[in-house]
């Protein structure tokens, strides 16, 4: 019985971000579980150009396509820059909204910032509008992270924790649902 493959995106492109430890967290708490992948080449994606989107695409782009199909669900986790989203996170969606790469995909979405009202609701907007299956707690805003998230990258605050493992939950669950197979996942 094989682990369930996640795929894992950071919007942040700094080294050791809260976003990136909040992926590290989830990656080790559940490594029973799950076989996350931490993607990180967000930051090498070429820009989007519609010219390319149909020939001639870039190799990182079909290797960051191929990564997000064979993935049983993918979590997002990105902080918020200047009440949106970051330039990279929105390219990297940009180059998959004329494949159907994420349609019916279970996908969770966390916005970890110091506010992160804005980011979040353009996240799920962006997803639902490409047709990612998010269920309704498999979402998650996560205020004032530098105070829950240490330098370290250890999560210190227990309701942040739970929060989490709630979402993960509920990310499994959709998973199941779309593949019930039980040979295929282990819990």
């Amino acid at each position: 019985m094989g682990k369930i493959k996640i795929l894992a995106i950071s919007g942040s492109t700094k080294k050791n971000s809260s976003n990136e430890s909040i992926l590290k967290f989830i990656s080790s708490f559940y490594q029973d579980q799950l076989e996350v992948e931490i993607y990180d080449g967000i930051d090498r994606l070429p820009h989007f150009n519609p010219d390319l989107d149909n020939k001639g695409v870039p190799k990182a782009v079909l290797a960051f396509r191929e990564k997000i199909v064979s993935a049983d669900g993918v979590i997002i986790c990105t902080p918020e820059y200047v009440f949106s989203l970051p330039g990279s996170l929105k390219n990297a969606i940009e180059w998959n909204v004329s494949t159907t790469n994420f349609s019916n995909k279970p996908v969770a979405i966390i916005v970890a910032a110091a506010s992160g009202e804005k980011a979040f609701e353009a996240l799920e907007l962006v997803m639902t509008t490409i047709e990612s299956r998010i269920a309704e707690h498999s979402k998650l805003l996560i205020k004032v992270v530098k105070a829950k998230v240490d330098v370290n990258g250890r999560i210190n605050d227990a309701d942040t924790e739970d929060n989490i493992k709630k979402l993960v939950a509920s990310l499994i669950q959709s998973i199941k649902e779309e593949n019930p197979q039980p040979s295929k996942f282990r819990m």
